[in-house]
């Protein structure tokens, strides 16, 4: 078994360690807005409003955010065409393609467990109001 230290010695990812990039990487697919407009692209290039219609909830802050990530990350290529007004499409690299079906097992496990985790928190919720508190002293 290697340790943290002998796996920065040998240049190898490891994202247990704060300062390793596949953290950095982590961070960005892990995001909600990532895994759905993953989904939202994989069928060929769409432009910003209609991402906006199909992702319920997003805001237009958000979704720009989102998108100039997934392109700095080389996950998503924005293409502005010389008309009037502009017209902007975003499509999934080859790179982003290639994370489709990792966030397509998210999104359907999601799904599928929606009525366990809800349960699941209920049940927390109200155990937690039952157990008494411990009183703070300042």
């Amino acid at each position: 078994m290697e340790t943290t230290s002998g796996l920065r010695e040998h240049g190898a990812a490891n994202a247990y360690l704060r300062e390793c990039g596949s953290r950095r990487v982590l961070e960005a697919i892990a995001n909600k807005w990532t895994c759905l407009l993953v989904d939202a692209l994989r069928d060929g290039p769409v432009r910003f409003g209609v991402l906006r219609r199909r992702i319920d909830g997003i805001t237009q802050k958000s979704l720009t955010q989102t998108l100039r990530n997934m392109e700095r990350d080389g996950m998503v290529i924005r293409t502005v065409y010389p008309t009037i007004p502009p017209r902007v499409e975003y499509e999934l690299s080859a790179l982003g393609y290639s994370v489709v079906t990792l966030m397509e097992g998210i999104k359907s496990w999601s799904e599928k467990h929606v009525p366990e985790i809800m349960a699941a928190r209920e049940l927390y919720d109200v155990r937690a109001a039952e157990e008494p508190r411990p009183v703070q002293v300042n």
